[in-house]
C-alpha cells in the first residue's frame, strides 16, 4: 500500500493592539543592525526599518503556518509571519551603540486611517511653500489692530508644519495668488490665474502650494464697542454681544499642475475680551490671551494637521533638472530623505499645442532612475538607455509612490 499523503493548510491570523479608527494607535518597536566600515548611515535605516517591521508585527500580524505530514509524522514545518500595516510619524527616539552595533527604538502611529497609497512616498520630506492669507473685508481687522492676520497665521502654519519634521516648508507669506477674493479660487478660464501656483511653485522649487482666504474676522455686534459710559457698562456686566467671528478657506495645490488637491473652510467664534490697548497685532500676547485668540489657535492648529493628512497620501515628485546620455540629475536630495540606491519612476511631461496655457499632463515613460550620488538639494543617477531614446529631458518629473 503506498504512504499516505496528507497535506495540512492551517491559516491563522492575530490581530493584535487594534482599536478603533478615530484613536490614535502610537507604539514602539526595536530594530539592530551592524555598522560596516563605519557607515553608521547605513546602519541606522537598516536598524530603523526592523524597528518599523517590529512595530508592523506588533499592530497586526498574519501567521500562516504550513504543515506536511507523512503516515502520520510531520515531514515539513514552514512558519510565515507577515503584516500589512504601515506606520505614520515614525520617530527615532532612541539610539544605543556599542562597538559595531547599533539599536534604535521607534516610535510610530499605526493608526488604520494613516494607511493609504503613497507607500515609500510617505517616509520623503515633500517640499511645500506656504503664501499669505489676504483678508477678505480689512475693516473688520480695525477692533484689536488685527490687519496682520494675513500675514501672521500663514506664517504660524509654516511654523507648525515645520515641527513636525516630516516636511520641507517655506514661507512666501507675503504673496497673493488670487485677486478676486470673494471668489477665490474660481477663476475664469481665459484668466488662468491657477498659473500662479504653478509659476510660484518653480520659482520656489516645491511640489505643493498651501494658500487661503480670510473670509471673516468680524464682531458679532458691532453696537457693543461704542464709547459712551452704558457702553461700556454693558460690557463691564456682560450684557453686550462681545463675540467675534473668524473664518479662513484654505488651499493646497499640486504646484506642477496647479489642481488643488483640498480645500475646506475653517472657522470660529468666541468672546473678544481684549481691554483697549490689549491687543496690538494677531501675533501679539493680548491677542493670545483673549478667549478668541485661543479658539483661532486651536482652529490654527487644525489646519496644520489638516494640511499633513492631506499630503501623507501623495506621491513624491520632483523635477528632472539635467539629462546627459543615460544621467539623470534630480532637483531633490537627501534633505528630502532620498539615498543613493533609491528608485523613482521617470515621468514625461507633456503639453499640447491646442492648450499650451493649460496644465501639463504626464506619461510613464517605463523607466526608473536608480540615484547613485546623493546631496543635500540635488541627486543623479542613471537609467537603463540615454535620453534621447524615450524622451526624457528637462523639466520632466520623477515619482516615488
Amino acid at each position: 500500500m503506498n504512504a499516505a499523503r496528507i497535506l495540512l493548510l492551517v491559516t491563522l491570523a492575530v490581530n493584535l493592539l487594534v482599536y478603533p479608527v478615530a484613536q490614535a494607535v502610537v507604539l514602539e518597536g526595536v530594530g539592530h543592525a551592524t555598522i560596516y566600515n563605519g557607515d553608521l548611515e547605513a546602519a541606522r535605516e537598516q536598524a530603523r526599518k526592523a524597528a518599523l517591521r517590529d512595530v508592523s508585527l506588533q499592530y497586526e500580524a498574519q501567521i500562516s503556518s504550513h504543515d506536511t505530514m507523512e503516515n502520520g509524522v510531520v515531514t515539513e514545518s514552514r512558519v510565515q509571519v507577515a503584516s500589512s500595516a504601515r506606520a505614520r510619524d515614525a520617530r527615532i527616539v532612541d539610539e544605543y551603540r556599542r562597538g559595531d552595533l547599533l539599536r534604535v527604538t521607534v516610535r510610530a502611529d499605526m493608526s488604520e486611517g494613516a494607511s493609504c497609497g503613497a507607500g515609500d512616498a510617505a517616509d520623503l520630506k515633500k517640499r511645500v511653500a506656504v503664501t499669505g492669507f489676504p483678508i477678505l473685508y480689512p475693516d473688520q481687522a480695525r477692533v484689536g489692530r488685527i490687519s496682520d492676520a494675513g500675514e501672521i497665521l500663514p506664517q504660524r502654519l509654516q511654523a507648525a508644519l515645520h515641527e513636525t519634521g516630516r516636511l520641507q516648508v517655506f514661507g512666501a507669506t507675503t504673496s497673493r495668488l488670487f485677486q478676486d477674493l470673494l471668489n477665490a479660487p474660481t477663476q475664469q478660464g481665459f484668466d488662468n490665474r491657477l498659473t500662479n501656483v504653478i509659476q510660484v511653485a518653480r520659482e520656489m522649487d516645491v511640489q505643493f502650494v498651501v494658500t487661503g482666504v480670510i473670509r471673516d474676522l468680524g464682531v458679532s455686534d458691532p453696537a457693543a464697542w461704542g464709547t459712551s459710559v452704558i457702553d461700556r457698562i454693558q460690557r463691564g456686566v456682560g450684557a453686550a454681544n462681545q463675540n467675534r467671528r473668524f473664518v479662513a478657506d484654505m488651499m493646497v495645490f499640486d504646484g506642477f499642475s496647479g489642481a488643488s488637491i483640498y480645500q475646506q473652510r475653517f472657522a470660529t467664534e468666541a468672546k473678544w475680551d481684549a481691554g483697549p490697548g490689549a491687543s496690538a497685532g494677531f501675533d501679539s500676547a493680548g491677542f493670545d490671551e483673549t478667549a478668541y485668540g485661543q479658539a483661532v489657535g486651536k482652529v490654527m492648529a487644525d489646519m496644520g494637521s489638516a494640511v499633513q493628512e492631506a499630503l501623507t497620501c501623495q506621491p513624491f515628485i520632483t523635477r528632472v533638472t539635467r539629462v546627459d546620455g543615460n544621467r539623470v540629475t534630480l532637483a531633490s536630495g537627501a534633505t528630502a530623505g532620498l539615498r543613493p540606491g533609491d528608485e523613482l519612476n521617470l515621468y514625461r511631461s507633456q503639453r499640447f499645442f491646442d492648450s499650451l496655457g493649460g496644465t501639463p499632463e504626464l506619461s510613464d515613460s517605463q523607466t526608473r532612475v536608480t540615484l547613485r550620488n546623493v546631496h543635500p538639494d540635488f541627486s543623479n543617477g542613471e537609467m537603463p538607455l540615454s535620453g534621447g531614446e524615450i524622451n526624457i529631458q528637462r523639466d520632466d518629473v520623477a515619482i516615488i509612490w
